[in-house]
């Protein structure tokens, strides 16, 4: 698998596109943002890593436009930690998943490898049905038979962590690690208060508590 590394601190650059070689992919680094969306719309890339703060065009532009234009790679954000990333605006712009700087290496593969198995195989639908609940993760629309569903960025990202695993139950620790910043140290309940309003606009029945383990998603 291809990955693209947009970022601008050389030795991370570096010592990223290191570590992955050795993981087994290929690696392409640019450490701009102007270049960074040249070389993500002409290349075949399985993923693209990302950060915030570039030369010539930031993160969140880079990733709009991306999305504008109709490329559905998974983009995984990468920001320091004082202050200039919003995590909404983030995820708006199309990001699938952030790191906060510092951040673990061995934290970051296991991003990494998560993205590309979410994504699945080459030419993988990215249209879930589940009974009347259709959800486009490609362009982030929910569907309740013919009626769209809005929904914001974060309540999206939760409905997602659940359709991609339709019928399984998905952990509270699960959500959390997917959705919010892995060093998330606000309260766990969080979770609860999302399944709360997707269950307001989906209906009750749709997603089930499992009673210490998780949620599951089921057809109405």
């Amino acid at each position: 698998m291809r990955l693209l590394i947009v970022e601008d601190e050389k030795r991370l650059a570096l010592s990223l596109a290191k570590g992955l070689t050795a993981e087994g992919f290929a690696v392409d680094v640019v450490h701009d943002g102007v270049d960074g969306l040249h070389q993500a719309s002409e290349g075949t890339y399985d993923l693209v890593i990302l950060d915030i703060m570039l030369p010539g065009m930031n993160g969140y532009r880079v990733c709009a436009t991306l999305r504008a234009a109709g490329h559905d790679v998974p983009i995984l954000m990468l920001t320091a930690k004082d202050g200039e990333y919003d995590e909404a605006e983030g995820l708006d712009t199309g990001a699938d998943d952030y790191l906060t700087k510092p951040f673990s290496y061995v934290v970051l593969v296991a991003r990494v490898k998560a993205l590309l198995r979410r994504r699945g195989p080459a030419g993988a639908s990215p249209v879930h049905v589940v009974g009347d609940l259709k959800v486009d993760t490609a362009a982030r629309r929910v569907f309740l038979g013919d009626d769209e569903t809005v929904l914001t960025a974060k309540e999206f990202s939760v409905l997602e962590q659940l359709v991609v695993r339709a019928g399984e139950v998905v952990s509270k620790a699960d959500i959390l690690d997917h959705v919010w910043d892995f060093a998330y140290e606000g309260d766990p309940n969080i979770v609860e208060v999302y399944i709360s309003t997707l269950r307001r606009k989906l209906g009750a029945e749709v997603i089930r508590t499992v009673r210490g383990a998780g949620y599951r998603l089921e057809a109405r």
